[in-house]
């Protein structure tokens, strides 16, 4: 009975960070929306900021918990997921021709940090000097989308027809509020029963981060990624994931630097594995992209397999 109780406390979990990720991004996409900021750059900050706060909190109760490897888990596990699930999904049902100078810059961060985060562990550890690196990466991220923000300004046809009422601004902020205890608490049963879990089950808990938890704090992203494809708006959707992936690697990590007094061990199954798949399936979804100037549903379909593959060499 213990352990039914320990199941439903997890499921419990996901649906609160589902349901709060939802209202959290209903709120910040139209208060990003209401004050006219383009549609690429509330993609890559407002948006990420807001679908990746389930895996701030989940990461960082984690690493707060002692539960480092859950913490690293999440955190690594969401970029791959984001990339070889949702931003795969995406290709395929949006294989589109799009402005690679909206795209480039970050696209080729991304696969940077990543690079630069398994240079900077190979030691077996990421110390907090180190981190320090990532977190100036972060820096530069929204530096960058400052400076993209200014002269997309200056050129945007964009216009929003977003209500601004008064019963329109507090229906948003009580979903702010309820979206961000949701986050919080459902994170909270997450950890503590996917912990538990691991334990029942017999599996490391960083392979629980890595797939239940990652998937599950993924969510948000998913739902976003869904909605813009049926809005057809494919640069709020690429946008978003690859600023939660840059968001994940260059925040996430450094936060829980800190939580654990200054150094994260990391596993050499993360330098082997878990690393090397992230880069390889960014280089297959956005190089090709970045030099023909669109997607091709060839990308989508060759990344999600080899997430598949992924998620099955994991157990």
């Amino acid at each position: 009975m213990e352990n039914w109780i320990i199941v439903f406390g997890f499921a419990i979990g996901l649906v609160a960070i589902i349901k709060g990720g939802d209202y959290f991004v209903d709120a910040a996409s139209w208060a990003s929306e209401a004050s006219g900021i383009p549609k690429f750059i509330v993609g890559a900050t407002i948006v990420s900021l807001a679908t990746t706060l389930p895996e701030i909190i989940v990461s960082s109760m984690a690493a707060y918990n002692g539960s480092v490897d859950m913490a690293i888990g999440n955190s690594i596990g969401s970029i791959i997921a984001n990339t070889g699930m949702i931003l795969a999904i995406s290709i395929i049902f949006m294989p589109v021709v799009f402005d690679r100078s909206k795209l480039i810059i970050k696209a080729v961060l991304f696969m940077v940090i990543i690079a630069a985060l398994g240079i900077l562990s190979m030691s077996g550890q990421l110390t907090l000097g180190k981190s320090l690196v990532l977190f100036a990466l972060f820096g530069f991220f929204i530096y960058e989308n400052i400076k993209s923000a200014r002269e997309l300004d200056e050129d945007s046809t964009e216009s929003y027809s977003v209500p601004k009422d008064r019963k329109t601004v507090i229906i948003n902020i009580i979903k702010f509020v309820v979206g961000t205890l949701g986050i919080v608490i459902g994170s909270r049963l997450l950890v503590n029963n996917g912990t538990e879990l691991a334990i029942i089950i017999g599996i490391p808990e960083s392979v629980v981060g890595l797939t239940a938890v990652a998937i599950g704090t993924s969510l948000p992203e998913l739902v976003t990624t869904i909605n813009a494809i049926i809005r057809k708006e494919f640069s709020l959707s690429a946008g978003n994931i690859i600023g939660a992936n840059i968001i994940n690697a260059t925040l996430i990590l450094p936060i829980c630097a800190m939580i654990t007094n200054g150094a994260i061990p990391v596993s050499a199954r993360t330098l082997i594995l878990d690393l090397p798949v992230a880069l390889v399936i960014a280089a297959i979804a956005l190089i090709p992209a970045l030099i023909k100037g669109r997607f091709q549903r060839w990308q989508g379909f060759t990344v999600l397999g080899i997430y598949i593959a992924y998620v099955v060499c994991l157990f």
